[in-house]
């Protein structure tokens, strides 16, 4: 029974689809319009924040320059040379003597004039025997007893700061000294700024400004002499009217806000002009970014509708000669299952065979070859304790017969401890000091290291070194690494080892030899690998050591001395305070 849809039910998905896209957009419109209020909003408060630390800075800078220079007269008025050269009316080398004040302390000019006005030596040698009688700082200056500062050139003409104090001389005045104040340099360089700085005085006149043409102007004067805006540029500003943000003035049609601050020297402000052209550069790159998201997005969806009608077209066709397919296939698959089941069933049976005989080999090959050291320095202990009883030293024969029992323990233990090779894991970690071991291992070796005169340097810190490990296997790869050093020396006539144990968050254990060195890095760790005749080893020592320091959670290392020989580290993750109480 074939159920037939009523054209009403076919138009309901469709109206659904149509009020979702419409919603969407909507939505989109929403999310675009609160990101720009957001966004400006924000930035606009970053370049406010940035703007308030650039007013600091700018007065701090001026106020630090101002301060700096105006000292200079106070101590120049009490320079001995010039009184001297003011009394005796000598002013040979006076102007030399200047100049080298002027490079010493950045001012732009220093003047010293006499009691009548006259420039008898000056930083600038063409101001010399001009009479500046009339001048503001020669007559302040004569008024007081103190440093004045006057400037010149407010209402026209270059601008020019000075500091000025008359020079004594049995108690009364025989000249002034003048420095001019270099302020321009300082505003030059805060000209290359994207923001506009004025500086104005008590009457509001701008004395000093990062745009040398409103000087001598008022803040209102210099911004209402800007040229007119053209008719694109009035638009454009009214756009901007809508991201919420308050403009102060508009120099060469950029928007821009203002900041004050009182500057604490001849009632000074300084007016800091900044623009919001980076808020607007900030905001309409996130506007674009979420603008390219919606077509992304709307493509997407039209693409994705596209595809949906093609596939219904194609689907219903497939249906049938898939169903087919698909049971033809199922059957094909059941049949190939079952044959590779009994297949990985009898490979199954044969790998357990083939690893239950490899295990055997290595473990074999292994026992031989971890029992051989502990046999041959027992066999060293038992000749020795031999000799002692035969020269009736009991006491010194007990030490040894006690260092044979130890090794038989030890045996005992690298028994157990073989197996490491064969499976991952091992018995409980405890934590140990890792400088005891060292010791241990080379007092094991202690016989070996006699007999073949080998000088050996261990370095070990002062402080414990703590790990996480097993002490019998540890010390067994450290046994392992002595033991292949002794081998490398055996055609070498001086024969010298370093032992070198460093702590920090990875424990490194070093051990140098000046042997003939490693051939071949690349197979070093791998089993049966070995560079000895035959009956002197079979090539698990190293293997067994390297799967030790696995399963311990570090690794070892090889690799060729700058100066000769081969360095082997043993490397191990250092336990800190919380893991030994938690390990204890």
């Amino acid at each position: 029974m074939v159920s037939k849809l009523t054209p009403d039910a076919r138009t309901w998905p469709r109206t659904v689809l149509r009020l979702g896209v419409l919603l969407f957009f909507i939505s989109m419109g929403l999310l675009i319009w609160l990101s720009n209020l957001y966004f400006t909003e924000r930035f606009s408060q970053e370049t406010r924040a940035d703007a308030d630390a650039q007013v600091a800075l700018y007065t701090g800078r001026l106020v630090s320059e101002l301060q700096r220079n105006s000292v200079v007269p106070l101590l120049l008025s009490r320079d001995t040379r010039l009184i001297g050269a003011l009394n005796s009316q000598d002013f040979v080398g006076t102007s030399q003597q200047l100049i080298s004040y002027q490079n010493e302390i950045g001012a732009k000019s220093i003047i010293l004039l006499d009691d009548a006005g006259r420039t008898v030596a000056a930083s600038d040698r063409r101001e010399l025997g001009v009479v500046m009688r009339d001048a503001k700082f020669f007559i302040e200056a004569l008024r007081s007893s103190e440093t004045v500062f006057t400037n010149a050139g407010v209402q026209e003409g270059p601008i020019g700061f000075f500091y000025s104090r008359t020079l004594k001389s049995q108690k009364s005045s025989i000249g002034v000294i003048v420095v001019e104040v270099d302020l321009d340099d300082l505003f030059d360089t805060w000209s290359g700024q994207e923001s506009t700085i004025f500086v104005t005085n008590s009457t509001g006149t701008i004395i000093l400004s990062t745009e040398r043409q409103f000087r001598h102007q008022t803040i209102e004067q210099a911004l209402s002499s800007q040229p007119a805006l053209s008719p694109v540029e009035r638009a454009w500003r009214a756009t901007g009217e809508w991201t919420q943000t308050v403009v102060d003035a508009y120099i060469k049609g950029e928007a821009l806000f203002r900041l004050e601050s009182k500057i604490q020297f001849q009632g000074w402000r300084l007016s800091y002009l900044a623009s919001f052209e980076g808020v607007r550069t900030k905001v309409n790159g996130i506007l674009a970014l979420e603008l390219m998201a919606l077509a992304i997005i709307t493509a997407l969806g039209f693409y994705l509708l596209s595809r949906r009608a093609i596939r219904q077209s194609f689907l219903f066709k497939a249906e049938s000669e898939q169903l087919r397919a698909l049971n033809e296939r199922l059957s094909t698959e059941i049949s190939e299952r079952e044959r590779a089941e009994k297949n990985l069933e009898v490979a199954e049976q044969s790998l357990a065979q083939s690893s239950k005989l490899a295990a055997l080999g290595e473990m074999s090959a292994a026992v031989s070859h971890e029992l051989n050291q502990p046999l041959a320095a027992m066999r060293t202990y038992l000749a020795g304790a031999k000799l002692l009883l035969q020269r009736r030293r009991p006491e010194e024969a007990m030490s040894s017969f006690q260092r044979i029992d130890d090794l038989i323990e030890r045996m005992g233990a690298i028994t157990r401890q073989l197996k490491s090779y064969a499976r991952k894991g091992g018995d409980e970690l405890v934590a140990i000091d890792l400088r005891g071991s060292v010791n241990a291992s080379i007092s094991m070796m202690s016989p070996q290291l006699s007999q073949m005169k080998v000088e050996i340097a261990v370095n070990l810190p002062p402080d414990p070194v703590i790990v996480l490990a097993d002490k019998v296997r540890v010390e067994q790869v450290i046994v392992n690494l002595l033991r292949n050093a002794l081998d490398a020396m055996k055609l070498q006539e001086d024969r010298q080892m370093d032992i070198l144990l460093v702590s920090g968050d990875i424990v490194k254990l070093s051990v140098r030899d000046n042997g003939t060195g490693i051939e071949n890095l690349k197979e070093m760790f791998e089993p049966f690998f070995t560079t000895k005749k035959p009956g002197d080893g079979v090539g698990l020592g190293l293997a067994i050591s390297s799967g030790i320091a696995k399963d311990l959670g570090g690794r070892l290392l090889a690799r060729n001395g700058r100066q000769g020989g081969a360095v082997f580290e043993f490397q191990l993750p250092r336990l800190d305070n919380s893991q030994i109480k938690a390990a204890e």
